[in-house]
């Protein structure tokens, strides 16, 4: 809450004018606050504004997905096949299915305003670092949707990373999670435990793949794998990123993604035998 205009006008107010120049500086104060607040908040209030913001980041991830699908040159029937696979799995019908590719063709245009779109999003997002990781992870998802990354995706999902603020490190990171969840979920990852009982042991390399996905080593302490979970668990918790401005129609992609992460947790868990 913002608190210090109402205080330093409130004391410069009773020193000049007393008791009636404190209220008056009060007062005044209280609207530097609301106004100082307002533009912190990047413009948008609970309400109208929330709507706001939501379609805003709503737009600007499939125009961004766009312009990461045209990096390797001109955009396949299999970035389209990507782009209509992600609208499935948002279940995205009528209007918002076509916002959503009308988005997609804008953002392959030669002159997008790549730099433009995301100094918006973070601006949307500023205060959010939970929505703005969710944002990325969304571009990282659609480029290793077809199980290979371009050189020219990696690079500019590097220039996307900087932009939101992210290192090139902190990208990396996110690259090898998702190139391990790509591979744990067509492997099955999530299908080792039906009705409660283990169907059969993991591979050595579904193992890999599910300490990759938390985003730790094989030689993590069950303490550090608990740790790793919750932390996942909390960043991509779907009523949360709503709460935060996500756009509801992207909640399944985050309900997915903490179906992925607990299949990973679990896999790891039995296996180390934490309890």
């Amino acid at each position: 809450m913002q608190v210090w205009g109402k205080i330093l006008g409130a004391f410069f107010g009773f020193l000049l004018g007393g008791p009636f120049g404190l209220l008056l500086g009060l007062f005044l104060g209280h609207k530097f606050d609301k106004a100082r607040g307002s533009v912190f908040s990047g413009g948008f209030s609970h309400g109208g504004g929330q709507q706001e913001r939501q379609a805003a980041i709503f737009h600007a991830a499939f125009a961004v997905m766009g312009h990461v699908a045209k990096a390797k040159g001109k955009v396949t029937q299999d970035e389209i096949r990507v782009a209509s696979a992600i609208m499935d799995r948002m279940g995205l019908r009528g209007e918002s299915r076509r916002q959503a590719q009308d988005a997609f063709r804008e953002g392959k245009e030669h002159d997008f305003p790549l730099d433009d779109e995301l100094y918006n999003v973070r601006r949307l997002c500023a205060g959010r670092p939970d929505l703005l990781q969710f944002f990325l992870e969304m571009q990282i998802t659609a480029a290793f949707a077809d199980g290979n990354l371009h050189p020219a995706e990696r690079e500019i999902l590097h220039r996307i990373a900087e932009a939101l603020g992210f290192s090139s490190a902190q990208l990396e990171q996110r690259l090898r999670m998702q190139e391990a969840a790509f591979r744990f979920s067509q492997g099955g990852g999530g299908q080792y435990q039906q009705h409660g009982q283990w169907q059969a042991p993991p591979s050595r390399d579904q193992l890999a793949d599910a300490y990759q996905v938390l985003g730790i080593e094989d030689s993590a302490s069950a303490q550090e794998v608990k740790r790793a979970y919750r932390k996942l668990m909390s960043e991509h918790h779907p009523d949360k990123l709503v709460a935060k401005g996500l756009p509801p129609e992207m909640m399944e992609v985050a309900k997915q993604k903490t179906q992925e992460i607990q299949s990973a947790y679990e896999l790891i868990r039995k296996e180390k035998g934490i309890k």
